[in-house]
């Protein structure tokens, strides 16, 4: 056990304290629960490690990974609260694509950030569109990664939560399910990551009212560039209209942000 907290970047704890003070801490069987497990998936060794570490300095758990068939069969026995994954893997230049793609059918709930040296908008774009939740090159530093990480894991706290007050939203045509997070348009079903589910509806929720970027970014409990943002909304918009051609709810206001149209 105090090797497993250790691993975690946890202070040793003194079994006898907690076992005495049980009736006002949490039971010991809950405590290696407490740590997120994140998953990296990066096939340079050294910046594998050095990014793991830091993790485990900062209190999580850490599972990584060289190439994608490894972490991809360890996917299948059990899902990460997180990964991060690199777009180059050995052999595989586009190989962290085909693992977000792969991780996603596992699982729509798992927040997944790409990590990565590929900045072209090609490659962000790429990447939000096959379900990350977040894209970062690796000149972020570490104190903006474990912000996104931090911001993604509250927004996962709160979609397990009951839903405070509505647990259906219907807005015409459109409607979302709050408990299930499943969202449909006319009748037919929608394939919204969870990202795309809280944007929709930070933006449908007042018809008619205008939401910056800084303001959806809060709906959505995430913590991203306005570029990021654009590119959601766009996806959102092809996934309507893969159900409905005649979609056009989402109106950009240019320089203040977008609405949904009554």
């Amino acid at each position: 056990m105090h090797a497993l907290l250790r691993e975690a970047g946890a202070a040793p704890i003194n079994c006898g304290e907690l076992m005495a003070g049980a009736s006002r801490r949490a039971p010991l069987r809950y405590i290696a629960r407490m740590a997120k497990t994140v998953a990296i998936v990066e096939d340079d060794a050294a910046i594998r490690a050095n990014y793991a570490d830091l993790l485990r300095k900062h209190g999580y758990q850490v599972s990584a990974f060289a190439d994608r068939g490894s972490a991809l069969s360890a996917f299948r026995s059990r899902l990460p609260d997180l990964a991060l994954l690199d777009i180059g893997l050995a052999g595989e230049p586009d190989g962290g694509f085909a693992l977000c793609r792969e991780l996603r059918a596992l699982s729509a709930a798992v927040p997944i950030i790409f990590l990565t040296a590929r900045d072209s908008d090609f490659d962000v774009i790429s990447g939000l569109r096959m379900g990350a939740d977040d894209y970062l090159t690796k000149d972020a530093g570490m104190p903006h990664l474990l912000a996104r990480i931090s911001a993604l894991f509250r927004r996962a706290d709160l979609a397990r939560e009951a839903p405070a007050v509505e647990e259906i939203v219907e807005r015409g045509a459109l409607r979302l399910d709050m408990k299930r997070f499943l969202a449909t348009w006319k009748g037919a079903p929608v394939d919204l990551t969870l990202t795309e589910f809280w944007l929709v509806h930070g933006v449908a929720r007042f018809p008619g009212h205008v939401k910056n970027r800084e303001q959806l970014m809060k709906e959505a409990h995430i913590v991203v560039d306005d570029s990021t943002i654009t590119s959601h909304v766009k996806r959102i918009r092809r996934k309507f209209q893969a159900v409905d051609p005649t979609f056009a709810a989402i109106d950009t206001v240019y320089g203040l942000g977008y609405r949904w149209n009554a």
